[in-house]
């Protein structure tokens, strides 16, 4: 918990404004809809899934690191969803709430095995945060250019994908995944967001310039949603091999030809303004993602997971104090800015 509050810290010392220790940036800040697939099997309908049934939605796009930078500083991109209205026996430190939290990033594996490797990844990012703004572009067009010879190759580097070396593509044609494992129901899954909508299909490694753009992703998506639709599926991979499977390493994919993604719901976004600042002050600032908000039959497990609780509670409270900001859990969606 140290290095998260050193990023936040060191951020707030700068800009006078509390963001997150991760995932600062929103690109995308969406009203949607979730509606649970009809019919779904037995071992399928489980949690909130168990019915049939639709729910509001908050939609999150974001990158990962905990410093507000120019997109031309390439990234990793994460998405997190708040769904409202769920009924259950709740999580520990959510018994009060009617809401569920997915937290995905666009790779089917996490960055280290377990929370103590993960140590290092953060420990690094901290090292680098508010450093050198200018520097951090010119590195970024260098790691993006290794990173594209290392794939050509077959390989890939999560380091420099992490550091600036993500490729520049357009945010909303990207799946998104948990990367860890939750309960699901008597069974143990990740979850898997995926574009399903032809206008958001066509953006799947579409190229985006924003080079010059500080703001270019998020000009990209309000570009979007000015006059079209998204529509999404939740996927759902359940674990049937727990040694090709493990709960306790996250940097493991789980093989979808054993276990594939199964769509256990869908979600729509209807036209919209998909970033304001008053929508940035309800969400960014009014709200906490984590994916200790929710019910029991979706239980985080492993030691990322584990982790994860008391780091995102940091998180918020430190926004909060500083920003003198209450962050709450939603119960509608009635007061969110259009």
């Amino acid at each position: 918990m140290k290095t998260l509050r050193s990023i936040s810290e060191t951020t707030f010392k700068d800009s006078g404004h509390a963001t997150r220790s991760v995932h600062a940036k929103s690109h995308g800040l969406l009203r949607a809809e979730l509606r649970v697939v009809d019919d779904l099997p037995p071992v399928l309908a489980q949690g909130m899934f168990a019915k049939p049934g639709s729910w509001p939605v908050v939609m999150r796009l974001s990158t990962v690191p905990g410093d507000i930078l120019d997109d031309s500083v390439s990234t990793p991109r994460g998405l997190a969803i708040k769904v409202i209205g769920v009924e259950g026996e709740r999580l520990q430190g959510s018994e009060n709430a009617v809401t569920q939290d997915f937290v995905l990033v666009n790779g089917p594996a996490f960055s280290a095995p377990g929370a103590k490797k993960f140590l290092t990844v953060l420990k690094l990012l901290a090292f680098t945060t508010d450093k050198a703004p200018g520097l951090k572009k010119a590195l970024s067009a260098i790691f993006r250019g290794t990173e594209r010879a290392i794939e050509t190759l077959g390989g890939k580097s999560e380091t420099l994908k992490a550091l600036g070396g993500h490729p520049e593509t357009h945010i909303l044609g990207e799946t998104f995944f948990s990367q860890v494992p939750i309960l699901f129901g008597p069974y143990m899954a990740k979850v898997s967001i995926a574009p399903i909508s032809a206008e958001l299909m066509q953006l799947a490694n579409a190229s985006l310039d924003v080079n010059g753009r500080p703001n270019g992703l998020r000009e990209a998506v309000v570009n979007f949603f000015t006059a079209t639709a998204g529509e999404w599926e939740l996927r759902i991979q359940l674990c049937t091999d727990l040694h090709t499977m493990p709960v306790e390493d996250a940097s493991v994919v789980w093989p979808e030809e054993q276990s594939p993604y199964i769509a256990v719901a869908r979600i729509t976004a209807k036209p919209q303004l998909a970033w304001s600042e008053t929508r940035a002050r309800a969400i960014d600032d009014g709200m906490s993602f984590s994916p200790w908000h929710g019910i029991a039959a979706h239980r985080p497990i492993g030691s990322v997971m584990r982790i994860r609780k008391v780091a995102y509670e940091m998180s918020a409270n430190f926004r909060a104090m500083h920003n003198s900001h209450r962050i709450e859990e939603p119960r509608d969606l009635n007061d969110l800015p259009a």
